[in-house]
């Protein structure tokens, strides 16, 4: 691998500008972006509903940024951190595979540069300040009103629910944990501008109410300059490189099942200044990641992608038409032709965008010829191209049939991008929005309590706000065992919680937790160090 520096000095980062972690990773100061440099093209990779082992979103991205440099292009990657709790749960790592990985993988699957611990402090920080402040009387917040929890990034399903000050004679109250990528803190650091911006970010934070209603802003607690302490050097985007020498921006992590699932908005422009094409992901499907991409991502920065790459797999596609779980590896084209719908439903929503759409089919050696000829036709029919991916077994030249794909089809000038919903829309109606164009569904109803906690809302001012729908990621619906393309149902949203800060309302649907659980044998069980020192058993080492 090349020293980091060499990295940034070939897409014109002086080493004036980087906070060197070792000799593979630095991070980037916001000196080095310029607002009027000229602005790479960005490619969004999103996806189909996933398998539980995902479908190569990661790699793909990583195999198409290299393709695109194995064809003379100067490309580099704007992707997410990954959390621990997945790397230690059900993942593994998220760094890509095979000959299509981030490095060093093994540090950006852990501590990486501390950005997670600086988002958990900093959060953590406001908790016990707000706690203190209730203890001394010092706030009208009333403590049955506080919405701020408390984050760490573990999977613990033991921590979702909690009682403070348990015994005491006056304080008890009920809480809880989420992870740090549901984080609102998470979230603001995704999307702020600057410092400046990031300081406001922090002080519109509304951490619960009074009794009359009033929301009661972290700026009441004057903690905002110590959040800011923490949070200096996590706001520089980190810089890394793939296993070909690609630069990638890897930088911040949101779910994008239970937050908005995108990496900064500073790395991405970082990327865009300082290469020709910029490939970036979001996370899970078109419905989560995608959606919040463009409608929140997208409308709070200007950003805007000028193609759209949706990731399929044969396997994943057999399992959305009937097959077990456990027999995606056998050839099977009627559950292939009846899963096909599912990839329909993803392409006709990002096509509603009015942006090259591209399918990347990301092949598997169990995958048969016959399937693979099958999913190439749909796509036709479909009016979309459609190219094979093996990035994981050939890196850059696995991506060159993609690249090539991609090239052909970006526009020679930029489109200007119309969100699902304006912000003068009422809540209701931009969920309706969301979930008949991106899920399929009939429309939205509300359960009693989200009724009550939406009027709250509206009523202190909130409504104009984007929408964050936290629904789960194996279906298109918000129930996890509805596979393929659900037909006939509606989306039911159970409770509200705000993040003034970062600028929009999460719906909570289903059983969607904002603090995930462990899988019954996690990936922890075969993480390891060697005698060396070496880091094994994680995805991309």
């Amino acid at each position: 691998m090349k020293h980091i520096a060499e990295v940034a000095r070939e897409i014109g980062i002086a080493e004036e500008h980087l906070l060197l972690f070792g000799r593979d990773k630095a991070k980037v100061s916001l000196a080095a972006l310029d607002p009027g440099a000229p602005q790479g093209r960005l490619i969004l990779v999103s996806a189909i509903t996933p398998t539980p082992a995902g479908e190569g979103k990661t790699v793909t991205s990583i195999g198409l940024a290299q393709g695109l440099r194995k064809l003379g292009r100067r490309s580099a990657l704007a992707l997410r951190q990954p959390s621990m709790g997945p790397v230690f749960g059900r993942k593994g790592g998220a760094t890509g595979g095979g000959q299509s990985t981030v490095q060093p993988a093994a540090d950006i699957n852990l501590h990486f540069t501390g950005d997670f611990h600086a988002i958990t402090s900093a959060h953590n920080l406001l908790s016990s300040i707000i706690d203190n402040q209730l203890h001394q009387k010092q706030t009208a917040l009333q403590p049955s009103q506080v919405l701020w929890k408390r984050v760490l990034d573990v999977n613990d399903r033991a921590l979702r629910h909690i009682v403070l000050n348990a015994g005491a004679k006056s304080g008890e109250r009920s809480s809880g944990f989420d992870i740090t990528a549901a984080s609102e803190i998470m979230a603001i650091l995704c999307l702020s501008a600057s410092m400046d911006d990031l300081r406001a970010r922090l002080e519109r934070i509304v951490v619960g109410f009074t009794t009359e209603g009033v929301p009661v802003r972290a700026a009441e607690f004057r903690t905002t300059g110590a959040m800011l302490a923490l949070l200096r050097d996590a706001l520089k985007p980190n810089l890394v490189q793939t296993i070909e020498g690609v630069p990638a921006f890897v930088h911040g992590g949101p779910f994008a099942n239970i937050a908005h699932g995108c990496n900064s908005v500073l790395a991405t422009r970082l990327a865009l200044q300082h290469a020709d094409y910029v490939v970036t992901e979001a996370g899970f499907a078109f419905d989560l990641g995608g959606e919040k991409f463009i409608d929140i991502k997208c409308r709070q920065s200007g950003l805007s992608p000028d193609a759209i790459v949706i990731v399929a797999t044969v396997r994943a596609l057999k399992l959305h038409g009937g097959a077990a779980l456990t027999e995606l590896t056998v050839p099977n084209l009627e559950a292939l032709e009846l899963g096909l719908a599912n990839l329909e439903a993803h392409v006709t929503a990002a096509c509603s965008f009015a942006r090259p759409v591209l399918v990347a089919l990301n092949r598997f050696p169990t995958d048969s010829d016959e399937e693979i000829t099958r999913v190439h036709a749909f796509c036709h029919a479909l009016g979309v191209r459609s190219a094979n991916s093996e990035v994981f077994a050939r890196g850059g030249e696995g991506g060159r049939e993609l690249a090539e794909a991609l090239l052909a089809e970006l526009p020679s000038h930029r489109q200007s991008l119309t969100p699902t919903y304006p912000d003068e829309l009422p809540v209701r109606a931009k969920m309706e929005a969301v979930a008949q164009r991106f899920y399929g569904a009939d429309g939205v109803d509300l359960l009693p309590e989200a009724e009550a906690k939406l009027e709250l809302l509206e009523l202190a001012g909130f409504g104009k706000l984007p929408i964050c729908m936290a629904k789960t990621q194996n279906s298109l619906s918000d129930d996890a065992a509805k596979f393929g393309r659900p037909r006939g149902f509606r989306i039911t949203v159970r409770d509200f919680e705000l993040a003034a800060g970062a600028g929009f309302i999460v719906a909570l649907t289903g059983q969607m937790m904002r603090m995930p659980a462990l899988p019954k044998i996690p990936a922890a069980e075969r993480i390891d160090v060697d005698s060396s020192g070496l880091v094994v058993g994680i995805s991309g080492t």
